[in-house]
């Protein structure tokens, strides 16, 4: 491991575990103790498997930001090069038994301590509507500093057009902090395309389908969306 301008470079051929310090503010440091108080009380969130990863080059180099218990990861193939990041310790030990073999590293997606133009891909998969407005945007500048130029940044969070959507107590517009704690906003296929605006857009699209619950159908809906670091 080796510094340079005050950012760590992580060599990800030998899986280590990595702090740095999270920015600490009222509503985003309970959000924090929120996420970190599930996955303590309940283990693994999130059950099932990953459908649809995009196909990488064997050997493609990753980043995963918001790895939380490793759903995502368990679904990667072996032969990628892949760093999992969460802020969450209590997240970092869940998916550390699902993966041991790539890097964990506990830090802000708004703050990576990793050296620019460094990964072919960048996942972020229903992390950045976690966070507040200006968090989301700090962690779209780290998300296409990091990526190499011809990179791809993947993207995936819920929609404006989601069953949840205005549940619990908006915090911002489109934001909402349910009982848990825990932040979550609903986007726009707009607002994902002027967030990450200083990357090309490959496709954006609003996926819909149905969840049963209590013998009733409720509409799901997430935005996906492909950008490219040209």
């Amino acid at each position: 491991m080796s510094g340079g301008l005050g950012l760590i470079t992580i060599g990800i051929n030998q899986p280590k575990d990595y702090c740095c310090s999270i920015p600490s503010e009222s509503l985003v440091d309970s959000h924090l103790k929120a996420w970190d108080k599930d996955y303590a009380s309940r283990g693994r969130l999130w059950g099932g498997g990953v459908k649809n990863l995009p196909v990488l080059p064997e050997g493609s180099s990753v980043l995963e930001l918001g790895c939380g218990d490793g759903k995502t990861l368990s679904a990667m193939p072996g032969d990628w090069k892949v760093i999992a990041l969460d802020v969450s310790r209590e997240a970092l030990h869940l998916a550390r038994r699902v993966r041991a073999d790539v890097n964990h590293i506990q830090a802000d997606a708004g703050c990576l301590p990793l050296q620019g133009e460094s990964f072919e891909s960048v996942f972020a998969f229903h992390v950045t509507g976690h966070l507040l407005a200006a968090e989301r945007r700090a962690l779209a500048r780290e998300a296409t500093r990091v990526l190499l130029p011809g990179g791809r940044l993947f993207f995936r969070d819920f929609a404006a057009e989601d069953m949840r959507a205005g549940q619990g107590e908006e915090v911002e517009t489109g934001t909402f902090r349910r009982g848990s704690g825990i932040l979550t906003h609903y986007f726009t296929k707009s607002e994902v395309e002027e967030l990450f605006c200083l990357l090309q857009p490959v496709s954006i699209a609003t996926h819909c389908w149905k969840m049963r619950v209590k013998g009733e159908n409720h509409l799901r809906a997430e935005v996906e969306a492909v950008f490219l670091k040209s």
